[in-house]
Parts: structure tokens; C-alpha cells; sequence
């Protein structure tokens, strides 16, 4: 696998095109979310990601922080033994109201945000620099 490097992600600027996730209908994505997932091998990510936005635990953290339903800020961070960390938070300096620990990842980048925007129909994942 490519190393994936933030040089490369930064050259996602965002444009109109985007890619809808084939479980969770109400989930699209960026070019730039895409290349992640491409060069990355990391389709799991989002998948991830799509499984947690709309679900009971979801739900239950946008019931008491309104933020959360109208964008909010996922992370991955991989420990050097290939363990990694996926969270949500309703923004940066807030607790996260999703936690998922992943046991093994080969994942190429030591860590990555993906934003995600609700439109009023579609939740868009999204990298910062297509913001």
C-alpha cells in the first residue's frame, strides 16, 4: 500500500461531485473522502462511519447536543502496534459521543478527520480542506 500523505489530501478543494454510500442511502461523499478510501484501502472507514450516523447511540448524543445534528467531526488515530481509535465529537474541544477502537489497521496515515455536514436530505463526508 501508498503512503498517504496530507500534502496529498490538502488538494481536495471540494467541488459538486459526490459518491453515495451503498448501506446508509443517507450518506454521501467527497472526491477527497473517496481517494482516502481508494489509496488508503480504507472502504472500512467509511463504512464505519455511515454504520455510527443514524444509529441509536447517534441519536440518542444529537437528542442532547443540537450541533451533532447538523455537523460534526470524526477521527481516526492508528498507535504504531496497528490499533487505531475512530471518535465523533460535536466539536473540538468536546467529548466524544462516539468511540470505536478498531484492533488492527494498516491504515497509512498515523491520523485522519473527516467532517461530516447534514444538508437537510444527506449527510456529506468530507475532508477539512473541501470545507
Amino acid at each position: 500500500m501508498q503512503k498517504l500523505t496530507q500534502h496529498e489530501l490538502n488538494q481536495f478543494i471540494g467541488d459538486l461531485v459526490r459518491y453515495r454510500h451503498p448501506l446508509n442511502r443517507k450518506v454521501i461523499y467527497t472526491p477527497g473522502v473517496k481517494y482516502v478510501a481508494e489509496k488508503g484501502e480504507a472502504y472500512w472507514l467509511i463504512d464505519a462511519i455511515a454504520s455510527w450516523i443514524g444509529s441509536e447511540v447517534f441519536t440518542e448524543a444529537a437528542s442532547k447536543d443540537c450541533r451533532i445534528e447538523y455537523m460534526h467531526f470524526w477521527t481516526l488515530t492508528v498507535g504504531d502496534d496497528g490499533t487505531a481509535t475512530l471518535y465523533a465529537k460535536a466539536d473540538s474541544p468536546d467529548e466524544a459521543f462516539i468511540v470505536q477502537t478498531i484492533p488492527f489497521t494498516d491504515f497509512p496515515m498515523s491520523s485522519i478527520d473527516i467532517w461530516a455536514g447534514f444538508d437537510g436530505e444527506h449527510w456529506t463526508l468530507y475532508l477539512p480542506s473541501e470545507h
